[in-house]
């Protein structure tokens, strides 16, 4: 009887962890991220990252935790975000799923207009975006840890 009871409480554990697992696996990047600098690990502003109906993710800036930043516009974009205020801007665009990755758009630093290939991931059960910039390879860039906020 004894056995029984243990073996039924292992499936039971055992259930619990594959549905929790499912969860965080299936947990997609929608929703608002906090951005940190990766220079000086400060938190900068408030991304939130949405899917089109055509299957690939954006991410447009939602607020700024910067006061003296709240209107700054990116007077060093290149593209049709020239001179555009940086709130409301979409600086991620056009990612795909492929695997435990996104990739296959870009992403737009406004402190310097600079244009970048992007790829993110999802990391500690959908509370963490792994979020990297490069040029070429992504060897050359940089990466940024954003925080899911509720």
């Amino acid at each position: 009887m004894r056995r029984r009871w243990i073996l039924h409480l292992c499936v039971v554990a055992l259930a619990c962890a594959g549905a929790a697992s499912l969860t965080a696996a299936e947990l997609g990047p929608e929703g608002l991220w906090k951005t940190t600098d990766d220079r000086t690990g400060k938190p900068r502003g408030l991304v939130r990252i949405y899917q089109e109906k055509n299957g690939a993710f954006y991410g447009r800036v939602e607020a700024t935790l910067d006061p003296a930043e709240a209107r700054q516009v990116c007077d060093l974009c290149t593209d049709e975000r020239r001179n555009k205020p940086v709130v409301g801007m979409i600086v991620m665009r056009g990612l795909r799923k492929a695997g435990e990755y996104y990739n296959g758009g870009d992403i737009l630093d406004p402190d310097t207009g600079s244009v970048y290939r992007c790829t993110f991931r999802i990391e500690d059960q959908g509370r963490k975006l792994i979020v990297r910039g490069f040029i070429g390879f992504s060897l050359f860039g940089r990466t940024q840890t954003w925080t899911r906020q509720p």
